[in-house]
């Protein structure tokens, strides 16, 4: 982890090939939490056991091979980046040996892991099978494209993409999931979630501006993150802006008490989702359509 010198909740890239993001609960005090991003020639190999871990892997361009003592497959139709299709998702479960191969010239993947005691089917995730969500309205309007989705056949990782049209809000109104609370019928109403944003920006000049804070403002911090940029929220509420003129893309991977995105809005800005009018005609920015051109 190499954390930036201004934003001490904000992680740049390490290297230009290889694993250029990696985010260890051991470095960040997390209780499970890990994350990391990957670069492959073609040909190159990651080998590997999950060991006493569930992982999520992610495509974010490019085309792999992947074989397991759990199953093989393959992307044919790997999104050229991520703004040229929706993700590719694979989930193994813990004590799982794999290969996998780049397939394409360059591969890119980010993937998100945390220890378990539970054992769950791999499941290798599809792009037409990503669920498409458009939230907020105005210009709070985003898209959501559910990988790794709450009722998934998991323990406990969830993983969302998320792109945000130039000049939008995103993950606003702001809400937290750091505290875990239930309803009188047990129902959890709020998890208590670890959280990465790792971004990709479509233009390389181009940021987004995140927020990350708490109720008494003990935690209060900004963050400008660029391109391969990840932003750490270990608590409170964390609310994004696009830079006017670039459309931004995030990975969320969360993992805590429950695999849930139940959440607390902050009750100063709950009033703004009875106020919007219409949502972003610019959005969906990517479709599994796209995959196959």
């Amino acid at each position: 982890m190499k954390i930036d010198k201004k934003y001490r909740l904000l992680s740049k890239p390490q290297a230009e090939k290889g694993i250029y993001q990696s985010i260890l609960r051991e470095e960040t005090g997390w209780q499970f939490l890990n994350f990391e991003a990957r670069l492959m020639e073609k040909g190159e190999k990651w080998t590997a056991n999950t060991r006493q871990n569930e992982y999520a892997i992610i495509l974010l361009g490019g085309n792999y091979s992947v074989k397991t003592d759990k199953g093989n497959w393959e992307t044919l139709n790997g999104r050229k980046d991520v703004f040229s299709g929706i993700a590719h998702s694979l989930y193994l479960p813990r004590n799982t040996e794999f290969e996998l191969t780049a397939e394409s010239s360059l591969l890119d993947i980010a993937y998100g892991w945390c220890e378990t005691d539970e054992d769950h089917p791999a499941y290798f995730k599809r792009p037409e099978e990503a669920a498409i969500e458009i939230r907020g309205g105005d210009n709070a309007s985003r898209q959501i494209n559910s990988l790794l989705q709450p009722g998934f056949d998991c323990h406990r990782l969830v993983s969302v993409e998320v792109y945000t049209p130039s000049g939008n809000w995103s993950s606003f109104p702001a809400h937290k999931h750091d505290s875990r609370q239930v309803d009188a019928d047990g129902k959890v109403v709020e998890a208590c979630l670890e959280e990465t944003y790792f971004y990709k920006i479509d233009k390389p000049q181009g940021f987004a501006i995140q927020q990350v804070y708490n109720d008494d403002r003990s935690l209060d911090e900004i963050a400008v993150a660029r391109n391969n940029d990840v932003v750490l929220v270990p608590e409170g509420y964390h609310p994004v802006v696009a830079g006017h003129g670039y459309n931004v893309y995030y990975l969320n991977f969360l993992t805590g008490s429950d695999q849930s995105l139940a959440n607390t809005d902050d009750p100063d800005h709950k009033w703004i989702y009875g106020s919007w009018k219409g949502r972003d005609p610019r959005i969906p920015i990517v479709t599994a359509e796209m995959n196959n051109q």
